[in-house]
């Protein structure tokens, strides 16, 4: 079963040349989502991109994912921490010791 990609979800390019990297879904159009990440990917030119070429990696309850999600005003540094925590906890939770 695919999990349908909503507003402030975390994905995972799975194409181009950003391939493997994480980004907060921060709008959505048609068949495209708008990609951020704070760093390479700011606010202020989010990146565009086919559904069909990124993969869901987590519903996020952090509060950059919550603003987000209420049309708040959110900040790249905001982005930054977030994506940070998530991919810290992802290799915390892969670590296994």
């Amino acid at each position: 079963m695919m999990m349908e990609i909503e507003l402030s979800d975390i994905v995972t390019s799975v194409n181009g040349r950003d391939k493997g990297k994480c980004f907060f879904v921060i709008d959505m159009a048609d068949n495209f989502v708008y990609l951020c990440d704070g760093k390479t990917r700011r606010l202020e030119k989010p990146k565009r991109k086919k559904l069909k070429h990124v993969r869901i990696e987590t519903k996020s309850g952090c509060r950059a994912a919550e603003k987000i999600r209420s049309r708040q005003k959110v900040t790249n540094s905001d982005l930054r921490r977030a994506l940070a925590e998530h991919l810290a906890n992802q290799l915390g939770d892969e670590g296994g010791m």
